[in-house]
């Protein structure tokens, strides 16, 4: 079934309010735009033209037993509840590999509903009823056991190419969703901008996915690698956080944004991390096209 878009937003309002009822102490819920809620009503009200932007929250959920802590990210597309919802839980006190299959989980029961039904009040119950087992396995895992068998993962690494990336707030953004989603990697800013990211693919996947939101032209996957693994993926990672890369610029152009990086250093930092051959393919597919 469809529905407007101003229906969808006003369903989100709708549970919005729910959740602030069902979590009333302060930091229980955290939005990423504090005028986010605020927004949606002006437009709703027709006293915004732009379509504001989507609700992105943290939900801090306090599971009994074992006695542990679940920050739940959200995010609601504007056409949610039509739309399917993008939900992450995790814990300080899962490893990466269980932490994986919690949200797998969590995900699998969310895909049950049907458009256009609100499912984040779900979903916060189904982490309260199932989360525990994850723990309990947890600790399983680090008990010998010759019928263990291991997962197998997919070690993801992503080469972004971006025309030019200058603004703060963009900036901001792409190292704060970088820290987030526990990947690895670096952001360059200026003209060209390039950003590796890399960890399991889910993450991956939600960072390239975040960063484009709403509307970042100019920007592509240039090259990805992709390893199976079964471990952790620690060994395969080429970087040891996400971080902001900053050269030197050619020349000096003031408050002009219309400066080149030097490339030169840059081949020199991928060498140092063992990704010279990326160079060719970053700046030889652009040099056959400009329109990238």
């Amino acid at each position: 079934m469809s529905a407007s878009m101003k229906e969808c937003l006003q369903l989100q309002l709708l549970e919005m309010e729910m959740l602030f009822s069902m979590f009333p102490n302060q930091g229980e819920v955290k939005l990423e735009d504090v005028n986010a809620l605020t927004n949606i009503k002006r437009y709703l009200e027709g006293t915004r033209e732009a379509l504001p932007p989507k609700i992105e929250f943290v939900i801090t959920l306090q599971i009994e037993e074992p006695k542990v802590k679940i920050d739940l990210q959200v995010t609601m597309p504007h056409s949610y509840p039509y739309a399917a919802l993008q939900l992450f839980g995790r814990s300080s006190e899962l490893d990466r590999q269980q932490q994986l299959l919690l949200n797998k989980g969590l995900t699998s029961y969310v895909g049950t509903f049907d458009p256009g039904e609100l499912c984040v009040c779900a979903a916060i119950q189904w982490l309260q009823d199932n989360s525990a087992s994850y723990f309990l396995n947890r600790k399983l895992m680090y008990e010998p056991s010759t019928q263990a068998k291991p997962v197998k993962n997919t070690f993801l690494r992503m080469w972004i190419y971006s025309h030019h990336i200058y603004q703060q707030d963009l900036r901001k953004k792409i190292l704060d969703v970088g820290k987030r989603l526990d990947v690895t990697g670096f952001c360059m800013t200026g003209k060209p901008g390039i950003i590796c990211v890399e960890g399991f693919k889910e993450h991956c996947e939600e960072f390239w996915h975040t960063i484009r939101y709403p509307n970042w032209k100019h920007i592509s996957c240039k090259h990805a690698e992709s390893i199976e693994t079964e471990g952790n993926g620690e060994d395969l990672r080429l970087f040891h956080s996400f971080e902001e890369l900053l050269l030197e610029a050619h020349g000096d152009y003031g408050l002009r944004n219309d400066y080149h990086m030097n490339l030169g250093q840059f081949l020199e930092f991928l060498k140092k991390h063992k990704s010279e051959h990326v160079f060719q393919i970053l700046f030889g597919i652009e040099s056959k096209s400009s329109d990238s």
